[in-house]
């Protein structure tokens, strides 16, 4: 009920808990050792980008820090290029994350909190990641999953080490945190508070320029918005498969491997009985002949059980050889020997004497080879397949590594090799975004787009059916496009920004005359283009709390967070223009003090003043230890991240 509170009055979340135990899961970006002591200064920048207190964060540590955040959001984007990284601000972000690190570090340190080895020891045993297939820490695991990150032990200790101390320093500032009821009764009033407004776009499109573009103008456009036009990374893929045809013949089982393996299944095919019975168990055999002469002469054997005090117990589909083993070869005997619904002879194992009806008889005759000659040769073909498939891609795994190209290995196998066009890493095409790589090849792309040119691989497909032999046979890295490729979008994003630039000019104007008394319609009327009319809003926070499921419109949101007769201003995005928000009136509804909103309130607020308890508690630690940024430096490596 309180989601959107959530949303509109939240605090700062993620704090370096977050920060480290994310790193740690995903085994993020790795700490280089800083030894120097010198200041800031040289002409690029000097090599460090800030200080923490007595230590220092250098420009190697941003550089590997970038690149493994931006191979963590490649996760979700394989396309993203390390300028598209830089210019959405993320490498500021990995720098504040870094003088955390630091800041906690050297909080920890300055009053004696620690995280000794072994308790670094006993947190990798429970990551689920580094165990084995009995469930346990594996070392092996562990070493191979570190070795796939390209990090060392150390750096991984270093990451946990920091979430454990951010556990320890935080977690306490935040534990246990209330809202005072004033407050809490505060946030449930607002549950009831209305807003009457109105709303406005103002397109970009309506005011982006229409005539003839200056090349000049459009050049000038390109060079100073370059990170804009950066083309991904994309590989072309040379690739053949092959499954069991390569074997030809090979598969076909002869008649001494049947005849093999009918002889080592003997017993599975032999003849075979297993009976139905409902037996008794009593302690002499003269009560056990007594019970078998009754049933004998017409009566029930349910019933005989029952008048004795006992209960019969039915058992089904029981073989001689289990059945000797369970009681004894007297009883198995016996059992087997009666007919099918005759009383058996009382026979005696280490539990008494047993006696029992035959309920029914399955015997199963046995069957010959050429019985099951079919059946043996499929599965023998089945089992050469596998095996022979698996040694064929051994076979041609160990020719790679001793230096067999591609073209070798498809000539020896008579494969037909097949290329790919420039494809981007999730598997799009480049010069057609609507066409995809073949199904076979997707389980290879992630690979494929960290081999080096010409440098094959195989892996099996399709379940292990088909085995996939690739290589890269051509790499072109994320760029800048030329600006004679891409002048006709280079003109549509100047057009589509100097719109914005116009939209938002214009919104300062329709607010400057809302302020001076107008109405939100006349200060649009008053435009020299013609634009959307204003949307009337009447809402309360209950109606907007049942758009939860939904995203709840960015202008919507910004109309519930102002005061009343105030106007502002708002990015729609995507170059799409500014929306002008307006705020008439608010009214405010009292609730009962035992209102049960009140008590929700509590409760979900609570975390979040906690969250704001530990916010300002890492704050503090920066300001205590000091934290200076070097300017220069952070440029430099920009600059060096996106090729400049």
């Amino acid at each position: 009920m309180f989601q959107f509170f959530r949303n509109f009055f939240k605090t700062k979340l993620g704090l370096a808990i977050s920060l480290a135990f994310l790193g740690l899961i995903a085994l993020a970006f790795a700490s280089a050792d800083v030894s120097s002591t010198g200041t800031f200064g040289g002409i690029a920048g000097g090599d460090r980008v800030a200080v923490v207190g007595d230590e220092k964060i250098g420009t190697a540590d941003l550089v590997v820090a970038a690149n493994n955040g931006l191979d963590r959001l490649r996760q979700e984007d394989p396309t993203l290029s390390m300028p598209e990284f830089v210019g959405s601000g993320q490498l500021e972000l990995v720098l504040e994350a870094l003088i955390d690190r630091n800041a906690i570090q050297g909080y920890a340190r300055k009053y004696g909190f620690r995280a000794g080895e072994n308790l670094l020891n006993s947190e990798i045993r429970m990551i689920p990641a580094f165990r084995g297939a009995d469930g346990n820490f594996d070392e092996q695991t562990y070493r191979q999953a570190l070795a796939m990150q390209r990090i060392s032990d150390a750096q991984v200790r270093s990451d946990l080490g920091v979430g454990l101390l951010s556990q320890q320093l935080l977690i306490p500032a935040s534990f246990g945190a209330s809202v005072p009821n004033k407050l809490a009764y505060r946030y449930a009033q607002l549950f009831k508070e209305r807003r009457q407004g109105s709303i406005a776009l103002l397109p970009a499109a309506t005011y982006a320029p229409s005539g003839a573009a200056d090349p000049e103008v459009l050049r000038a456009y390109y060079n100073a918005n370059r990170e804009a036009f950066v083309r991904p990374e994309r590989r072309v893929i040379r690739y053949a498969t092959f499954d069991s045809d390569a074997l030809g013949d090979r598969i076909e089982p002869t008649e001494a491997e049947i005849a093999a393996r009918y002889k080592r299944d003997a017993e599975q095919y032999a003849a075979s009985e297993t009976r139905n019975f409902t037996q008794l168990i009593v302690p002499t055999e003269a009560a056990a002949k007594s019970i078998r002469d009754r049933v004998a002469g017409g009566a029930s054997f349910e019933q005989v059980a029952r008048e004795a005090g006992l209960r019969a117990s039915p058992v089904v589909d029981v073989t001689r050889s289990a059945l000797a083993a369970q009681s004894s070869p007297a009883v198995a005997a016996a059992y087997f020997a009666a007919a099918d619904g005759a009383m058996t002879t009382p026979a005696r194992s280490s539990l008494g004497w047993h006696v029992a009806r035959i309920d029914s008889v399955d015997a199963t005759p046995a069957r010959t080879l050429a019985d099951v000659r079919g059946e043996i040769s499929d599965t023998l073909r089945e089992e050469k397949r596998v095996r022979g498939l698996a040694d064929l891609a051994t076979e041609i795994e160990d020719q790679l590594r001793d230096g067999a190209t591609l073209a070798e290995v498809a000539d020896d196998l008579d494969l037909q090799l097949s290329n790919t066009g420039p494809t981007l890493a999730d598997g799009r095409m480049f010069e057609n975004p609507e066409q995809s790589v073949p199904d076979v090849l997707r389980p290879a792309l992630a690979t494929a787009f960290q081999m080096e040119v010409e440098e094959p691989e195989i892996a099996p497909v399709d379940g292990g059916q088909t085995y996939l032999v690739y290589e890269v046979g051509d790499i072109t890295g994320a760029a800048v496009a030329p600006y004679q490729e891409i002048e006709q979008l280079v003109e549509a994003r100047w057009r589509a920004t100097e719109g914005m630039k116009a939209a938002q000019a214009a919104a300062d104007r329709v607010m400057a005359r809302v302020r001076k008394g107008s109405t939100m319609q006349a200060a649009l009327a008053a435009e020299d283009r013609r634009v959307p009319p204003a949307q009337s809003v009447d809402m309360t926070r209950e109606d907007l709390a049942r758009q939860r499921e939904q995203r709840v419109p960015p202008p919507l949101a910004l109309l519930f967070s102002m005061a009343e007769g105030t106007t502002k201003k708002l990015d729609a995005g995507g170059n799409t223009g500014f929306f002008v928000v307006k705020v008439n009136d608010i009214t405010m509804d009292d609730i009962a003090k035992d209102d049960p909103l009140i008590e929700q309130a509590t409760r979900q607020m609570g975390p979040l003043i906690g969250e704001e308890y530990a916010e300002q508690l890492r704050l503090a630690m920066r300001e205590e230890l000091g934290v200076s940024r070097n300017p220069s430096a952070i440029d430099a490596v920009r600059k060096q991240l996106i090729g400049n």
